[in-house]
Formats: structure tokens, sequence, C-alpha cells
């Protein structure tokens, strides 16, 4: 089963090796078809200690490090790594050949 990977922003990095997330998400409400914002903050564990409040960290689901810490943060090269979504082909950029210019030299 693959691991959630959440986005939000750094509320809070004043424990030790932990910080609080603060994840937005908008979802339509089945009745009234109106979009409804909801907010949840996670815990998650920062080796580092590298990320301070207002940043916008990806946070992975991970084995329980602590009472209420279930997350642990990962860097944008991790999250792209760690995230299954589809492969997308990438074409070559075509090369295209340098113009040369003459210089002109007038004589006197």
């Amino acid at each position: 089963m693959p691991r959630r990977v959440l986005e939000g922003n750094v509320v809070s990095d004043k424990a030790d090796k932990t910080i609080t997330v603060l994840v937005e998400r908008r979802y339509m409400h089945p009745v009234y078809k109106k979009y409804i914002k909801s907010s949840d903050k996670y815990t998650a564990h920062d080796e580092a200690n590298q990320f301070k409040s207002g940043d916008r960290v990806s946070i992975i689901e991970c084995r329980p490090l602590s009472k209420r810490k279930r997350w642990a943060v990962i860097t944008g090269d991790e999250a792209s790594n760690e995230a299954e979504k589809p492969a997308v082909k990438k074409t070559p950029a075509k090369k295209t050949p340098a113009k040369k210019t003459t210089a002109k030299k007038k004589g006197a």
C-alpha cells in the first residue's frame, strides 16, 4: 500500500526535531455542490530542524515516532520519487544550428 504524501504550511517549529504542518483541502458538498475548505494539523519529524514557520513542505506517512507523530518531512527531490505519479515521456529539445554572421570590414 503506498504511503500518503501531503503538502502544507509549517505553523510551528518550537519543538525539537518536530514541526506542525497545516494541510488545507477543498472538497465539494455532496448535496449543495458548494466547495468547502477544511484543514488538519499534523506533527511531522524534522531531523535537521531546517524548516521554519511559513515554509511550504511535503510530508509522508511513516511508522509511529511518538504519541502523536506519524509523519516525516521530505524534500522536493524525495517527494517526487515517493509519490507515485505516471511517467511522462519528455521529448528532447530540437537543437537549431547557430547562425553564422560575417563581420564586414570597412577599408579606408
